[in-house]
């Protein structure tokens, strides 16, 4: 992804609210399903990770990125945002 696309998909990612968070129990294989449900939905997700939370944001961005095969877009603060381009070929959002 180039800075460009990244650059607007973090503008589009700051007037989403956070579906999921990430608390003590750390990233878990019902959370990877669920992720993985949203962004075949929405393509743009952001997740909060919250401070209890043994992982740091961009340690959570990094794991989820490889588990969901996703790009990252953002870890700003304790808020991270994933897109990936919808595997059905419906276009939620235009990159």
């Amino acid at each position: 992804m180039d800075s460009k696309t990244r650059s607007r998909l973090s503008a589009l990612a700051q007037n989403i609210q956070p579906i999921f968070q990430i608390g003590k129990n750390g990233i878990t294989d019902i959370v990877i399903q669920e992720l993985d449900k949203a962004l075949e939905a929405r393509e743009l997700i952001k997740v909060a990770v919250l401070k209890n939370s043994e992982l740091e944001p961009k340690e959570a961005l990094r794991i989820l990125t490889q588990k969901l095969q996703a790009q990252p877009v953002s870890a700003i603060g304790f808020k991270i945002s994933l897109y990936r381009k919808s595997k059905k070929d419906i276009k939620h959002i235009e990159v």
